[in-house]
């Protein structure tokens, strides 16, 4: 698989197969995603990967949080208002995904369903979670953590490991301090959910859209 072929191919991953990577091979990824551009090559970023019981655990206490109701936390605020087009992009993503799962507009059970699945991060076996320092400009850190989250993806899916960038699964930061032993000094910026893949699920399968460049792109000549 040569670079484009990665960019082009790769998606979001959201039903994983019940097979644990070998800790090597992703150790391998992350240790070559330190390859990343970063502004005046600060390299802000720093990973907490986590498997086995500690995210069995994390899992579970998410899923009852979000069952509770609790409200969302996250270091690092979740837009509250999209513009129109770009509000239309995010609702078109949802559409296809739920179509793809044969949820209906009206069936508010299998949405919350599936929602609950995010919470379980669709049964990935690994989670890595990316933070920057809370010292940090946060507007470069989070543009260089989103290089690296990039670079992450695209070799993990060269290694035929799936993955999905995931905000919800940073919603609850005290949680993850907890489980996790991590630093109230470090800012929580998002997890990534890695894994192999279930070929045979729709989900993971249904047309991605992107906008035509020529709706992005202006040559000045």
């Amino acid at each position: 698989m040569n670079l484009f072929e990665a960019v082009l191919t790769r998606r979001s991953i959201r039903a994983f197969r019940d097979i644990t990577p070998e800790k090597t091979l992703i150790d391998d990824i992350i240790d070559a995603s330190r390859w990343t551009p970063s502004w005046g090559n600060t390299q802000p970023w720093n990973v907490t990967v986590v498997q086995g019981e500690q995210l069995r655990r994390f899992k579970e206490e998410s899923t009852k949080l979000a069952v509770s109701g609790a409200p969302s936390e996250p270091d690092v605020s979740m837009p509250e208002k999209w513009p129109p087009r770009y509000l239309e992009r995010y609702r078109d993503v949802g559409r296809r995904t739920l179509s793809s799962l044969s949820i209906e507009r009206g069936d508010r059970e299998g949405r919350n369903a599936f929602y609950l699945q995010m919470a379980e991060l669709f049964g990935a076996p690994v989670l890595v979670v990316v933070t920057i320092g809370r010292e940090l400009s946060l507007e470069y850190a989070m543009l260089d953590a989103g290089a690296f989250i990039q670079t992450l993806c695209l070799l993990a899916h060269e290694k035929g490991i799936g993955s999905c960038i995931m905000a919800a699964a940073v919603r609850y930061p005290g949680l993850m301090r907890e489980l996790f032993n991590m630093s109230k000094n470090e800012r929580i910026v998002a997890g990534v959910a890695l894994g192999y893949r279930d070929e045979e699920n729709p989900v993971n399968t249904f047309e991605r859209v992107r906008v035509d460049k020529d709706e992005i792109v202006r040559w000045v000549e």
